[in-house]
């Protein structure tokens, strides 16, 4: 029997939070049984940047990797205005150490790279600069791609990274590292939601 930290995914949810960025993921995730749990500061209502109500299902004090297959955290404007959200990063390092994944899109890539927990992965974002600003020391390790995992080492859980701009190619790689496809259907997901290539659909749907 699959147990449920095998099929749990847990969402960080916050003011501001960027609501799109993580929409293709976590719907396609539930689609294929798994399930999706918000974590907040505290059980306490937040709102997206979006203008939606979210209600967190359970506060970060009570979240732990051995019950999660994978920590999401999105864009927000407090990544940028000061502290409010270091705890979530510094739970992505609770997670990695655990050799449990993390993916991380748009402004959370800041909240890593100020956690150091990029300066010796192999990472993306918004554009290279963005990271600089942090005064990080993972420049070198900086890649040019729509998004990028990271295998980890010594134990270490896997890492994903993307930009803002990039949520279906975020996707992607959740998807890819899950499991949640195999890499023909993986290809013709990316296919259809990037590419809008209708002819996609009939692989997906395993014609």
């Amino acid at each position: 029997m699959t147990s449920s930290s095998a099929t749990t995914v847990h969402l960080a949810v916050y003011d501001t939070f960027a609501d799109w960025e993580t929409g293709y993921a976590t719907a396609h995730l539930t689609q294929n049984g798994y399930t999706v749990r918000t974590v907040g500061l505290s059980r306490e209502p937040v709102t997206t940047m979006g203008g939606l109500r979210v209600q967190p299902d359970l506060a970060l004090d009570e979240l732990r990797p051995q019950d999660s297959a994978l920590l999401i955290l999105t864009g927000a404007a407090g990544w940028d205005t000061g502290d409010t959200l270091a705890p979530f990063a510094r739970a992505a390092r609770t997670f990695l150490d655990a050799g449990v994944p993390v993916a991380a899109i748009c402004g959370a890539t800041a909240g890593l790279a100020r956690e150091g927990l990029l300066d010796d992965r192999a990472h993306t974002s918004a554009v290279s600069f963005y990271l600089a600003a942090t005064g990080y020391a993972g420049g070198e390790r900086y890649v040019e791609v729509d998004a990028v995992t990271d295998a980890g080492a010594d134990g270490a859980g896997r890492l994903i990274t993307a930009g803002p701009t990039e949520p279906v190619a975020f996707a992607r790689e959740v998807f890819a590292l899950l499991g949640v496809y195999d890499e023909k259907k993986l290809d013709a997901w990316y296919r259809l939601f990037h590419d809008s290539d209708a002819s996609a659909y009939e692989v997906l749907q395993g014609e």
